[in-house]
């Protein structure tokens, strides 16, 4: 499983205040905290203002590359500020967080996958707004299949967040996203699939025992991917089990490396 590390992210406090004042060395702590904590990839969100996001992404995008060889998940609902953050980068490497089946959105954003040569997040979501069930998201999936499919972009490239929404609002949004990681593996012509996954615990108390255990789950279904907070404890150490425990982690070397380094 690809562990996206979620921490350099404007919308946080901390990290707006370092991105209005311009604090290369806080981004860059951030960065390599999260590298060494075993992220595979690091998400650069630059949203603190629309006017300002496309300087603010190709600003941060040079910080962080400058502290890690990690590669980058460009994070922006902004054509321009993603386009800013992918032209620093090598073609090839980056993730592009996100498209959608909102036409508007399809349009603008898939361009610059095609472009980049990028991994893609695609929100299993439409014009007709969040999905409420596996069927909502099959049809939002259905338009943005076909038109990656005609960008020439391969599947294996895509990965689907099927909407993790809050175990608070409703009970059965657990076993919605399980089954839709299930049916994505099994019918997604070789996409993956990718949850945020703080999204799950989201107003309730002691947070990290849900992530954790819906990280579990979530992975025994087929997830491919997370978009997480490597420094919360035992996250990547449950991502690093679950590998081993399904067969990913050819003879458990890359949990016996990360016992040996001190990280589990």
């Amino acid at each position: 499983m690809l562990i996206i590390a979620e921490r350099i992210n404007a919308t946080r406090k901390r990290l707006a205040e370092a991105f209005a004042r311009r604090d290369a060395a806080f981004l860059q702590d951030e960065a390599r905290r999260q590298a060494d904590a075993g992220a595979d990839y690091l998400d650069v969100n630059a949203a603190l203002s629309p006017d300002a996001e496309p300087g603010l992404m190709a600003w941060a995008v040079d910080v962080v590359r400058a502290a890690t060889d990690k590669p980058l998940s460009v994070d922006s609902a902004s054509p321009a500020a993603a386009r800013a953050g992918l032209e620093r980068l090598p073609k090839g490497t980056a993730f592009l967080n996100s498209i959608s089946g909102e036409e508007a959105r399809l349009a603008a954003m898939l361009p610059l996958a095609a472009e980049f040569e990028t991994r893609l997040v695609a929100l299993a979501m439409d014009d007709s707004g969040m999905p409420a069930s596996t069927a909502d998201r099959w049809r939002a999936l259905e338009s943005i299949f076909a038109a990656t499919d005609k960008a020439g972009i391969p599947r294996d490239r895509i990965f689907v967040d099927p909407l993790v929404r809050p175990v608070a609002t409703n009970p059965e949004h657990v076993p919605q996203a399980l089954q839709m990681i299930r049916e994505i593996r099994a019918q997604g012509g070789g996409a993956g699939t990718v949850v945020g996954l703080s999204n799950i615990s989201f107003g309730l108390p002691v947070r990290r025992h849900l992530n954790r255990t819906f990280l579990a789950q979530a992975a025994g279904a087929g997830l491919a991917a997370a978009i997480l907070d490597p420094l919360e404890p035992d996250l990547v150490t449950t991502v690093l089990a679950a590998a081993c425990l399904s067969g990913e982690d050819a003879y458990c070397m890359n949990y016996i490396t990360a016992q040996r380094a001190g990280r589990l």
